[in-house]
């Protein structure tokens, strides 16, 4: 069975978090058992996608899901400086409009930010559409987002 790369990356994020994993040639194995034909290629790119981590421990290494990548408030200010076009907001949405092929990067940022008032984003090819916590922070988050992005 050679499944889709979403249901093989499940596979391999159980697979590291439910057993030792210490080399590619064992995630080779372990996908083949589950029913995946994958390279040794593939699962250098899948571990990286998943954001398997290889630690050194007292009896080895082995591979571990690592943390989720965090984005710093420069990062983000970059993002939004060099992407975003215009910003609007109405209640708790806040829309960002970037050039065509670029609202994923802003998003990605967004969501790596870990800011408090934003609850998740939703990207297209051209508009980023940003959940605001509070009920009515749409204005607050836009000031905000305007600021990192100089487009005040």
């Amino acid at each position: 069975m050679n499944g889709s790369t979403a249901a093989r990356r499940r596979v391999l994020r159980r697979l590291i978090s439910g057993s030792v994993v210490t080399n590619q040639a064992d995630v080779v194995d372990q996908l083949a058992a589950e029913g995946f034909d994958v390279s040794q290629a593939t699962v250098s790119r899948d571990l990286d996608a998943v954001g398997a981590v290889k630690e050194t421990t007292r009896s080895g290494s082995r591979y571990r899901i690592g943390p989720a990548h965090t984005v710093s408030h420069d990062e983000l200010s970059q993002r939004l400086t060099g992407f975003a076009e215009r910003i609007d907001g109405s209640g708790n949405l806040v829309v960002i409009h970037t050039p065509p092929g670029a609202a994923h990067l802003v998003a990605g940022a967004l969501d790596g930010a870990g800011l408090p008032e934003v609850l998740g984003t939703v990207a297209g090819d051209d508009t980023v559409l940003v959940v605001a916590a509070a009920a009515r922070g749409a204005s607050k988050l836009v000031k905000t987002l305007e600021t990192l992005g100089g487009l005040e």
